[in-house]
């Protein structure tokens, strides 16, 4: 298997992306690709003591890197020799399996949209991080942002693909699928969520998916359900809540830890509990977060990315290739349609 690594996107590019890919390789056995600026990669792993390329490891030179702040409309007319772009040219025409970059959001999707194609018959890729949950399995939020407006088909469709996402991936036999919602009764929300309920809830009931109803921001985290499906508009708000609440609860338990004496000696007992915590709401240990429905895997990593994240991602990456939730998507694209009447002008 080869992955495909952006070298130059994210705020610790080159060294961090570097490194994490290089540790990936030799701890996972796996091919890496580095794409980047060819000279500053091998100056930057001789800094950190690496003098030849580890076996498995190669670099595929781009000059090119994509800004923070390049208009992703533009980025394949103004950045066609970025990491970016030449990464995922690579990935459409085979070079590798999975494609990771710690580069624009945004970039990233309408170029992946653009060179890896949907699968046919999907309307929107959507960005799908796993929160952390109560039960330890973890729970898919599809969208968190990459489309802020939605239609009930891109919603129905996203239930579909966080279902096969959360059984490939997270290894759940019957994933349940629950709408993102301001209350559990099905008559709660704005048009959207109401139309929405009603095309899921027709899937439930064929069996297609196993629906459960609308759930509330303050149950995703006890792990009522497998699958969040929400607008990127909402579901950003809730992952951006969920992760302002941990370093707020970090925050707390460190400064009563540190009070006095007898606060440190607890802190040392209870030592092993709080390091899984800490690890179940770490962005690094999970690595990124895919794009789901595009014919390949594409992996979003944190732009603040260091290397163990970049190792993550790239374990993400494999595993995503392994999955091939594609090939699910191709087979029931049949199923994932709405009446006339409820399609909305995009």
């Amino acid at each position: 298997m080869r992955i495909i690594v952006d070298v130059m996107g994210g705020d610790n590019a080159p060294d961090a992306i570097a490194l994490g890919a290089i540790q990936a390789a030799e701890e996972f056995s796996v091919e890496v690709i580095l794409v980047g600026r060819g000279e500053a990669i091998l100056q930057c792993l001789k800094a950190h003591g690496v003098q030849t390329l580890p076996k498995g490891v190669e670099i595929a030179n781009a000059e090119g890197v994509v800004d923070m702040h390049d208009d992703p409309a533009t980025i394949l007319k103004t950045r066609k020799d970025s990491s970016m772009v030449v990464g995922l040219q690579m990935l459409r025409d085979g070079a590798g399996d999975a494609f990771v970059s710690a580069g624009s959001t945004g970039a990233l999707l309408s170029a992946a949209t653009l060179i890896v194609k949907r699968v046919k018959g999907i309307r929107r890729a959507a960005l799908s991080p796993v929160a952390p949950t109560k039960t330890g399995n973890g729970a898919v939020l599809i969208d968190c942002g990459a489309t802020a407006e939605c239609t009930p088909e891109f919603l129905l469709q996203f239930g579909f693909m966080g279902s096969y996402y959360a059984r490939r991936m997270l290894g759940v036999e019957n994933p349940r699928v629950a709408l993102l919602n301001i209350g559990e009764e099905d008559t709660k929300g704005c048009a959207l969520q109401k139309q929405t309920y009603q095309l899921l809830k027709k899937a439930g009931d064929a069996g297609y998916i196993n629906f459960t109803g609308n759930i509330e921001a303050r149950g995703v985290l006890f792990g009522e359900a497998d699958v969040i499906v929400a607008d990127g508009f909402s579901g950003n708000i809730l992952l951006k809540s969920i992760e302002g609440t941990a370093l707020f609860m970090s925050s707390l338990m460190k400064d009563m830890f540190k009070r006095n004496v007898l606060t440190m000696l607890g802190a040392l007992f209870c030592r092993k509990g709080i390091q899984n915590i800490k690890n179940k709401m770490d962005y690094r240990e999970t690595g990124g977060t895919a794009f789901i429905g595009l014919t390949k895997p594409v992996i979003k990593a944190h732009g603040s990315s260091d290397a163990r994240a970049i190792r993550s991602a790239v374990r993400q990456a494999m595993q995503a290739a392994q999955a091939d939730i594609s090939a699910d998507i191709a087979a029931n694209i049949d199923k994932m349609t709405v009446p006339k009447e409820l399609e909305h002008a995009e």
